[in-house]
C-alpha cells in the first residue's frame, strides 16, 4: 500500500512524546502512574526530561522533522507504560503507529485504508465501525471496531466480542492541524491520517491467544506453534 518502515529511539525526550503531539501539559499521560521517567542526570543540569516512549507516535514527529510531504511511514516498536500487569496488559508491548499525509485525504480515505488492511490481516471481510473519541494528535478522532469475525452477528457468549457483535481494535483519525503546522507542514495545501494500536493484540484476536504475557514469558512452545 506504498508505507515505507520508519525506526526510532525507546528513550524519548519530552517535546517528541508528548509536546509535539499535542499533548496538553496537564494530561494525566505524563502522569508518574502511566509514563516510566528517567531520573534527570545531575551533571547535566537544564537537559530535557527523558522518558522511555508511550506511543510510537513519537517516531512520526522525527520524521515530519526531515522529510517533505506526500509520505505513507508505518511506525512499529516497543513501548512502556507503567500499567499494572495482567491478561490483557503488559507493561512493555508493541505498538504500530501508521502515518499518512498527502493532499485531498480525509475520514473517507482513512476508511479506505483500514478496510483493506483488516481484510488482509485477518483474512477475510470484515465490517468497520468508529466511534467518536479524543486523541491529542487527531481531530476528528476515532475508537475504531471490526465486525466478530467468529460469531458474525453477537452471538451471546462469544469469547471474542462478548455478544455485541463488534471487536475494539485500534485509534484513528485526521492529524490535528496543529501537529502539522507545528512542524512546518503547510495545512492548507496538506492533511493527514493516523492510526494505530497494538501488535500483541491484533495477533491475540487472530490466533486466539488469551494472555498477554505469554509473548514474553521465553517459553518456545508457544512461539513454535507460528
Amino acid at each position: 500500500m506504498g508505507f515505507t518502515l520508519v525506526d526510532g529511539p525507546e528513550l524519548e525526550t519530552e517535546y517528541y512524546n508528548f509536546d509535539a503531539l499535542n499533548t496538553p501539559k496537564d494530561h494525566p499521560a505524563r502522569d508518574m502512574q502511566d509514563t516510566f521517567w528517567v531520573k534527570p542526570n545531575k551533571d547535566f543540569p537544564g537537559v530535557e526530561r527523558r522518558l522511555l516512549r508511550t506511543q510510537t507516535s513519537a517516531m512520526q514527529v522525527h520524521f515530519m522533522e526531515k522529510n517533505k510531504p506526500p509520505f505513507r511511514i508505518i511506525c512499529p516498536g516497543k513501548c512502556y507504560r507503567k500499567e499494572a500487569t495482567d491478561a490483557t496488559h503488559e507493561m512493555q508491548f508493541q505498538q504500530y503507529e501508521c502515518l499518512y499525509v498527502d493532499k485531498n485525504v480525509s475520514l473517507t480515505t482513512l476508511k479506505s485504508v483500514l478496510n483493506e488492511f483488516l481484510d488482509k490481516f485477518f483474512e477475510k471481510n470484515v465490517e468497520v465501525r468508529f466511534r467518536p473519541s479524543y486523541f491529542p494528535f487527531v481531530e476528528p478522532g476515532a475508537e475504531v471496531d471490526i465486525s466478530c469475525f467468529k460469531c458474525k452477528g453477537g452471538e451471546a457468549g462469544c469469547s471474542i466480542c462478548k455478544g455485541s457483535g463488534w471487536i475494539e481494535i485500534l485509534g484513528a483519525g485526521v492529524v490535528h492541524p496543529k501537529v502539522l503546522n507545528n512542524l512546518g507542514i503547510n495545512t492548507n495545501e496538506w492533511s493527514g491520517l493516523a492510526f494505530g494500536g497494538g501488535i500483541e493484540r491484533l495477533a491475540m484476536l487472530k490466533y486466539g491467544i488469551d494472555d498477554v504475557r505469554l509473548f514474553n514469558s521465553g517459553d518456545l512452545r508457544f512461539i513454535n506453534q507460528f
